[in-house]
């Protein structure tokens, strides 16, 4: 099974993705001409090797032809524009509905941090036109490329601040902040924009885990190289292609197993240091009621983590709880190769997550965030809607019926 994984040590942009692709063997004429499919003129590719600090790397830029403002410059499109223009392609149908999902991705985290709807989001601050080519452009090349499975390293967070079309904003911006909840993250000393909401929406809809990279047999790596120059790094994207364990098999990762015994600290302070486990960068975190020394009842509170994020979760417990000592150990993780889908139901449009299993079937759960959301407009309960979603999924046609 072909295998991405993308190793984003300097950060990651569309450009840097398309230009990482095309280095790792993608063809720039063959990319064009599925991305001229879209129906959509004003647009070119421009791809040259160019060297970062040292490291040989494409650089892919999307040219902009003059408009009708006569200046050049793409002026934002709505949510709306861009997926009709993917809808209405002659891409394969699960082309469209990958990239559809990530835009759709990206413009719900503008539309909460804008306080506006996803419908109401111009993609201003991911470029519109050059925005729709680099998602489009990213999902053809892994379909061009053959890949089945994608991975990425924790998403690396520098500091700062950025100029767009809100004026001056914080780094990361507050859009990649919001795509990247729950999302390992690791802080990087660069003074200036390191991921672009493009490149977070790309990364957090792609990959399936992150953390280090699978055990595979390595067949190519590309450097896809950004816009600026970072003087502590190379400003490149690197990928790593190869094949990893057979379709369907599952996949490890090393996780932390962070825990202590409490039994003197009310129940609500307890949920309260739960959700600063997850705020702090868990990946999971739990309680489970056990007996304690002198026959009291408590309670014990487990949090899994990224090994780059346990010393933070570490602290977070520490802090929110009265626990004078945390248990730690090293864990492998099996992970369902899987991806994301969105379907549309009568309530609405539902994220749903496809696992594959060893027998070559598979599984499919819908997220309960976007169910629980779609339940609420529609006035009905959340079980109906996510039988919806189900449903939606197994007469998709790419879909077998789902295990369980």
């Amino acid at each position: 099974m072909k295998h991405l994984y993308i190793d984003c040590f300097a950060g990651i942009s569309g450009d840097m993705m398309l230009g990482a692709l095309v280095d790792s063997g993608l063809a720039v004429e063959a990319l064009e001409t599925e991305l001229r499919k879209l129906h959509v003129p004003g647009w070119a590719l421009r791809a040259e090797r160019v060297t970062k600090q040292g490291i040989a790397a494409t650089k892919v830029d999307v040219v902009l032809e003059p408009d009708s403002h006569g200046d050049g410059h793409d002026h934002g499109r709505s949510l709306r524009e861009l997926t009709a223009a993917i809808e209405q392609s002659g891409l394969a149908t699960a082309v469209q509905e990958r990239s559809v999902a990530i835009l759709r991705r990206i413009a719900a985290a503008e539309a909460k941090v804008h306080g506006t709807s996803p419908e109401e989001v111009h993609f201003h601050e991911v470029g519109g036109l050059d925005s729709l080519v680099d998602i489009v452009g990213s999902v053809v090349g892994l379909h061009l490329l053959g890949i089945e499975t994608v991975s990425c390293r924790p998403v690396p967070l520098s500091h700062g601040y950025v100029t767009c079309a809100h004026g001056t904003l914080p780094v990361p911006p507050p859009a990649v902040v919001e795509l990247l909840q729950g999302v390992p993250t690791r802080p990087l000393d660069v003074e200036g924009e390191t991921v672009t909401p493009t490149g977070a929406g790309l990364a957090v809809s792609l990959a399936t885990c992150f953390g280090a990279p699978p055990p595979m047999r390595l067949e190519a790596v590309g450097y896809g190289a950004g816009s600026r120059d970072w003087p502590a790094m190379p400003n490149v994207l690197r990928l790593l292609v190869g094949e990893v364990a057979p379709s369907g098999q599952a996949t490890a990762d090393e996780v932390v197993l962070i825990q202590a015994n409490i039994d003197d600290m009310p129940a609500e302070q307890l949920g309260a240091a739960l959700e600063q486990g997850f705020a702090a960068g868990a990946l999971d975190v739990w309680m489970t009621p056990i007996q304690m020394k002198k026959n009291r009842p408590g309670t014990m509170l487990s949090a899994l983590a990224d090994p780059d994020r346990a010393e933070q979760v570490v602290a977070a417990l520490f802090r929110h709880t009265t626990t004078f000592g945390l248990r730690r150990s090293n864990w492998q993780r099996s992970c369902l190769p899987r991806e994301q889908v969105s379907v549309e139901t009568p309530y609405g449009a539902v994220r749903v997550k496809v696992g594959r299993l060893p027998t070559g079937e598979r599984t499919a759960a819908p997220e309960y965030d976007d169910c629980l959301a779609a339940a609420q407009r529609a006035g009905v309960a959340v079980r109906e809607v996510y039988h919806a979603a189900v449903a939606a999924w197994r007469a998709a046609p790419q879909a077998s019926p789902p295990s369980g």
